[in-house]
């Protein structure tokens, strides 16, 4: 397994990646959010490649205060090899080297599965309300 940054040929896999994930969501344009991250910090925006396929993908953010993750997936055929945690791991050292002091996740309240992988990896549940405000609509749902 190789652990790299997305490159915009990954661009159509990923996609199929994310759907197969059940990642994608209806007032969300994947399409949109690769391009806005190519925009903004690309470096952060990881893939673990497998015999030449695209297993897994994690998109990371940092805005000085806040380190954050998004569109963890691993295809369902690589799942239990570790691949979400090397993802997680390489996201972490990349935030921890520009001075990053923690991270943030939003997490599905339903997806037992993933809350219980994070817990793994010793993220712990905040008492904390997550609140947000579209600012540009991608597509109407």
């Amino acid at each position: 397994m190789e652990i790299r940054i997305f490159r915009q040929e990954d661009f159509e896999e990923v996609l199929t990646l994310w759907d197969r994930c059940d990642l994608l969501r209806p007032w969300n344009d994947p399409e949109m959010d690769i391009e806005r991250k190519m925009n903004h910090d690309p470096e952060l925006f990881l893939v673990a490649e497998v015999s030449g396929e695209i297993a897994g993908s994690v998109m990371g953010g940092y805005d000085g205060h806040r380190g954050s993750a998004y569109y963890l997936g691993v295809h369902p055929d690589y799942r239990g090899r570790g691949i979400a945690n090397a993802l997680m791991n390489r996201l972490e050292k990349k935030l921890i080297a520009r001075g990053c002091p923690k991270i943030q996740l939003m997490i599905r309240a339903e997806n037992d599965t993933v809350l219980s992988m994070y817990e793994k990896l010793d993220y712990e549940v905040q008492d904390v309300i997550s609140m947000g405000k579209r600012l540009i609509v991608d597509q109407e749902y």
